[in-house]
């Protein structure tokens, strides 16, 4: 028994249990993956013990000399793996990395343009219930309604009209490839920064298999726990006559101390999408996202935009008389974990939609190829074309479960085995 268990039953039998969800379901969620057991070892650490505001070498407490190395590490490697000239670990979570961003680049009122949210954007990017758009006039560009792709020219025309301080980029829906050399020379025509916020394919940046932003971009955010398979937390990536800007606006603008923990994971997960090893996992996690959508099309489903050139597809559920919160409790009662999502041009609300966002990172790191994707498309498939026949439900239950037994998810299995 450990000392959790001991302590306190009851929290070690949510964790139990979540555990056994994430290992016995298929984990289908764009945005989540499954680290390593030494990301998980580097956040259960000692580490969380420490309290070090400020940066590296420039404390507000003592005791420092350790989580100051780990720190410096963590900066070094995110600047190695994507060729920044200066990197800031300390941002607790994807939408704290923009705010320090725009605290960093503006004042309160001025305009900024980001994605629509129904076109594949982030709430950060101005939408109306969000911080963004309390404190920025944001506006919008989408995409084209026959298409389904990026706008530019609209982009451009709404740039020009409106002249924008920032141009935001990046999305957590839009499964194709980000043209960061267009957008940066519509934001040079402007005047404006240009911040590119490659949370949802920074693993794929990293390993090549999608184009880069920081050659184009004056400032870089991400997160570190999707497709690159590090701890839920964030990072900024900028050129460096910004560096002092940005760092004054996360410590002490807006965060407090640091997570060291964390950042000692950050180090260890920059250090793992170093190896060789990972660029392959990237590659079959667009290769596996391809299979996905073509296959879902073949079993007469619309894919957004005809297909994926990342990590992501988005069904148009809609088409077929189902919302996004329908097929993704269709999905769950099965074990197969995805999540509504809004489609461009969706005209039911974001808790609804008429999408459903489904990614590959999770189920590659599990080690499954091509025929896995077929099959689980054809299990999706059946799925929610039969949601009232508790045959089929039983039926894809026990192959959902068979798939999960069979590619067993890192990190958990992996604990669990040594009594973790």
């Amino acid at each position: 028994m450990g000392a959790l268990e001991q302590t306190d039953p009851e929290v070690a039998a949510i964790i139990h249990n979540e555990e056994e969800r994430q290992r016995l379901g298929l984990e289908m969620m764009a945005s989540e993956n499954y680290t390593s057991v030494a990301v998980l070892e580097a956040v259960g650490s000692v580490l969380t013990n420490k309290y070090a505001e400020g940066y590296p070498g420039k404390r507000y407490y003592g005791g420092c000399q350790y989580v100051d190395e780990v720190e410096e590490l963590a900066r070094t490697r995110a600047r190695e793996l994507f060729g920044a000239e200066h990197a800031n670990v300390q941002p607790h979570s994807g939408a704290e990395a923009n705010m320090a961003t725009y605290f960093a680049l503006m004042k309160v009122g001025d305009t900024a343009m980001g994605m629509n949210l129904s076109a594949g954007g982030h709430l950060t990017h101005g939408r109306e219930v969000n911080f963004s758009a309390w404190l920025y006039n944001f506006v919008h560009y989408g995409v084209d309604r026959e298409s389904e792709l990026i706008d530019y020219d609209q982009m451009r025309e709404l740039a020009k009209k409106e002249r924008p301080k920032v141009i935001v980029v990046g999305a957590t829906a839009y499964p194709r490839i980000i043209d960061f050399e267009l957008s940066r020379q519509i934001a040079d025509e402007v005047g404006a920064y240009l911040v590119a916020d490659m949370a949802h394919i920074a693993g794929l940046v990293a390993a090549g298999v999608h184009p880069s932003p920081l050659p184009h971009a004056d400032v870089v955010t991400s997160t570190t726990h999707k497709t690159l398979r590090g701890p839920r937390s964030a990072f900024i990536l900028c050129r460096e006559e910004l560096a002092q800007q940005i760092d004054k606006a996360v410590f002490p603008g807006t965060q407090g101390g640091p997570h060291m923990h964390v950042i000692a994971a950050k180090a260890v997960c920059f250090g793992e999408a170093m190896k060789p090893e990972f660029l392959e996992y990237q590659k079959r996690i667009v290769e596996n996202a391809g299979v996905l959508a073509d296959e879902l099309q073949a079993q007469g489903w619309r894919i957004v935009s005809g297909g994926t050139d990342n990590h992501l597809v988005l069904v148009d559920v809609g088409a077929r008389g189902l919302s996004g919160s329908r097929a993704e409790k269709a999905l769950g009662a099965v074990g197969i974990y995805a999540n509504k999502n809004t489609i461009p041009f969706d005209e039911r609300p974001p808790y609804v939609g008429s999408g459903l966002r489904l990614g590959s990172p999770g189920l590659t790191a599990r080690g499954m190829g091509r025929e896995q994707m077929r099959t689980i498309a054809r299990i999706i498939s059946r799925v929610l074309e039969n949601r009232e026949d508790e045959k089929v439900q039983v039926e894809a239950r026990r192959k959902v479960r068979e798939l999960a037994e069979a590619y067993p998810a890192p990190g958990i299995t992996d604990r669990m085995a040594v009594g973790a």
